[in-house]
C-alpha cells in the first residue's frame, strides 16, 4: 500500500512539474528578432541566417508556447539544445514560397529576405526553419544555436522609435493581440491622411465577425512611416517611386498583386513598438494588394474597394485563410495538389475533410455546405459556402466557417486552455 501510494505522489509530483513549466522557465519579455534569406529554385531551396538583434519588448502569446497557431508553409522551432524539448513554436508563409510555384522559378535562382519574431531565451537554445512544399512535404531546414549573451547581436529599438498613435488600445502588449499599421507612399507631409486611413482600415476590419465581437482582445497601432515620394511603383505603366518599403504592383508578373521584398525594412521600421501582426497601406488609386499568413497585409487605401480588400488580406495574413474564389480558366489550377489536404482551413480537397468543417454539417448550419471551386480551380477542391469575404468583395461579410477560424485564432493567442510546453519528435 505505502508502495501505491508513494507511485502515486511521484506521479502527481511529475505532473505538477510539468504543469510548472511556464514562459518565465524560458524567456524573459524581449523579442529575439531573427532574419533569414530564403533561397533556391523551384528544385532546390536553402536558409541562411542573415541576423540576429534584440527588441525590448515581447507582444506575442505565452502559453500555447510548443504549438503553432495553424500548420502553415513553414514552421520555426526553438527547443532545448540538450533535450531537443520543443520550448516554442510559430508558423508562416512567404512570398518565396508562392515565387517557387512561378515560371520564372523553373530557370532561375533568386533570394527573398524573412523576418520572424521569437521571445527573448535566458539561456542558449537552438533554433530551426523548416519550409513545406505544397504536398505539405520538408524541402529544406536549417538549425543554428543562439546564445543569450552573444555579444554580436545587435541591440535595436531603444531609441529613437517611429511616431506612432494607438487607434485601439485594450490591454498591455502581453495581454492583447497587437496589430500595427504601417505608411507606405505617404510623404511627412500626407501623415494626416495615413492616419484616416488607418482609421477607415480599422473600421472596416473590426466591423467584421468575429473581430467585432472580439475587438476588446486588440491593439492597433498606426505607425507613420514616411516615404520620399508620394504613391508606390507600378512597374506595368514604368512608373518606379522612392518608398519606405520598395513595394510594387505586378509582383511576378500579375498587375493587381502588390508586395515588397523589403521585409527587413518594415521590421527595422517598427523596432521599439509592440508588434505582432503587420498591415502595410499603400498610398495609391491603383486596385490590388496582397496578404500573406504571418507575414504581412500590403493593400491600396484609395480604391473604392480599400475597405473590402483590407479585410480580405487580413484575412490571409491574420487568419491564414485561404482565397475562395477560381477561375473557369487553367489558370493556377495546379496551386493545389488533390491528393492532399490544404492546411488552410476554409478550403479543401476532401482528402481529410474531417479536419475541417464536416462537424459543422452534421450539427446542421445551414449556410455551410460544400461547393465545388476554391484555392484558384474550378474542380477538385472545395469552399464552405456560396459567396464569403474570402472571396468576394461585394460579399458583406466572412462565412460562418472563415468566421470560427479566426475565432479560434483569436482565442490561441490571447487564452490559456492547455499545457504549457510538450515534447515534440
Amino acid at each position: 500500500m505505502r508502495t501505491v501510494i508513494l507511485t502515486f505522489i511521484i506521479s502527481l509530483l511529475s505532473v505538477c512539474h510539468a504543469k510548472a513549466q511556464l514562459f518565465s522557465d524560458y524567456f524573459v519579455r524581449k523579442t529575439l528578432r531573427v532574419d533569414y534569406i530564403f533561397t533556391g529554385d523551384a528544385n532546390h531551396q536553402s536558409i541562411y541566417l542573415d541576423g540576429l538583434s534584440r527588441l525590448p519588448l515581447w507582444a506575442g502569446r505565452e502559453h500555447h508556447l510548443a504549438e503553432a497557431p495553424l500548420e502553415g508553409n513553414g514552421q520555426v522551432i526553438v527547443r532545448e539544445p540538450d533535450s531537443k524539448r520543443c520550448i516554442y513554436r510559430t508558423s508562416f508563409s512567404s512570398l518565396f514560397q508562392e515565387w517557387l510555384c512561378t515560371d520564372e522559378a523553373k530557370t532561375t535562382g533568386k533570394a527573398f529576405e524573412n523576418t520572424f519574431l521569437l521571445p527573448w531565451p535566458v539561456r542558449p537554445v537552438e533554433v530551426e526553419v523548416v519550409l513545406f512544399d505544397m504536398n505539405r512535404k520538408e524541402v529544406a531546414s536549417m538549425k543554428h544555436t543562439v546564445k543569450p549573451d552573444d555579444i554580436l547581436i545587435r541591440e535595436k529599438g531603444a531609441h529613437p522609435v517611429a511616431p506612432h498613435r494607438y487607434l485601439m488600445r485594450n490591454g498591455s502588449e502581453d495581454k492583447a493581440i497587437d496589430v500595427v499599421l504601417l505608411a507606405e507612399g505617404y510623404t511627412p507631409e500626407e501623415m494626416d491622411t495615413f492616419y484616416n486611413d488607418a482609421r477607415v482600415a480599422c473600421g472596416s476590419i473590426f466591423s467584421h465577425e468575429p473581430f467585432q465581437s472580439m475587438k476588446n482582445k486588440f491593439n492597433v497601432i498606426a505607425v507613420a512611416t514616411p516615404s520620399a515620394d508620394s504613391g508606390v511603383s507600378i512597374p506595368g505603366r514604368k512608373l518606379w517611386k522612392n518608398t519606405a518599403f520598395g513595394s510594387h504592383f505586378d509582383t511576378f508578373y500579375s498587375a493587381r498583386y502588390l508586395t515588397t521584398c523589403r521585409v527587413k525594412a518594415i521590421h527595422d521600421a517598427l523596432a521599439g513598438i509592440p508588434y505582432e501582426h503587420i498591415i502595410i497601406l499603400a498610398n495609391t488609386k491603383q486596385y490590388g494588394g496582397g496578404g500573406i499568413y504571418n507575414a504581412f497585409t500590403l493593400t491600396t487605401a484609395h480604391h473604392p474597394m480599400f475597405r473590402p480588400v483590407v479585410v480580405h488580406e487580413f484575412g490571409h495574413s491574420f487568419g491564414g485563410l485561404g482565397d475562395e474564389y477560381f477561375y473557369e480558366e487553367d489558370v493556377m489550377s495546379d496551386m493545389y495538389p488533390l491528393n492532399v489536404e490544404p492546411w488552410e482551413q476554409n478550403i479543401t480537397t476532401l482528402v481529410d475533410f474531417d479536419a475541417k468543417w464536416k462537424d459543422m454539417i452534421e450539427e446542421g448550419d445551414c449556410p455551410v455546405g460544400i461547393y465545388e471551386g476554391g484555392g484558384y480551380a474550378s474542380k477538385g477542391i472545395y469552399r464552405p459556402a456560396d459567396n464569403c469575404r474570402m472571396r468576394s468583395n461585394d460579399h458583406p461579410g466572412f462565412c460562418p466557417v472563415c468566421r470560427r477560424a479566426i475565432e479560434r485564432l483569436i482565442r490561441f493567442y490571447t487564452e490559456e486552455e492547455k499545457g504549457q510546453v510538450e515534447h515534440h519528435d
